[in-house]
């Protein structure tokens, strides 16, 4: 069997087209930072804020999600890569298949298969601060809110006007020190 001679000859890369233009980051990122975001893992920013809701504040408070891994070319089956502090991870590693479940509900298709647990520093989320406790409004405010029609407007200003009288702070006017 004779082989014959492959074509050696390569066809020319195309050019990107240019445009003598600006161009914002967002359309551009998709480009620069595909490559990077798919070889690091990178997790949908709604599992991250998310997390407390997936898997419960207990959990949340001692675990962050680092990355999915998903095998080549799929995008199913990954491995849930978790941060956890302290000892927490045996009772992580234990509840494991728990939180699995949780995630693939989350994404409402079969995402995850395994977890991957690593031992690291967890930074806490700050809580939003409680509320003010709501003072009865005096009767120059309640005057000056009669004449509002709107019922949820009048409710959003009432809850202004009582957290400024609990905060005993009043409005500067003028220069700003």
């Amino acid at each position: 069997m004779t082989k014959t001679p492959r074509a050696t000859t390569r066809q020319p890369k195309m050019e990107p087209k240019r445009s003598n233009r600006v161009r914002p980051v967002s359309e551009l990122l998709p480009e620069v930072g595909g490559a990077a975001f798919r070889k690091f893992g990178f997790v949908q920013h709604a599992v991250v804020s998310r997390w407390g809701e997936i898997v419960g504040e207990r959990y949340a408070r001692v675990s962050i999600p680092e990355s999915i891994r998903f095998p080549q070319g799929k995008r199913a089956e990954g491995v849930l890569s978790l941060v956890v502090s302290g000892a927490h991870a045996p009772m992580m590693q234990h509840i494991g298949p728990e939180i699995i479940e949780r995630v693939n509900r989350f994404f409402g298709y079969h995402a995850v298969a395994r977890l991957s647990i690593k031992h690291g520093a967890v930074r806490k989320t700050e809580k939003a601060a409680p509320p003010p406790s709501l003072k009865p409004l005096s009767e120059a405010m309640g005057e000056s809110l009669r004449g509002i029609v709107d019922p949820e407007l009048k409710a959003v200003l009432e809850a202004l006007a009582a957290g400024v009288v609990a905060n005993g702070d009043k409005p500067k006017l003028g220069r700003i020190d």
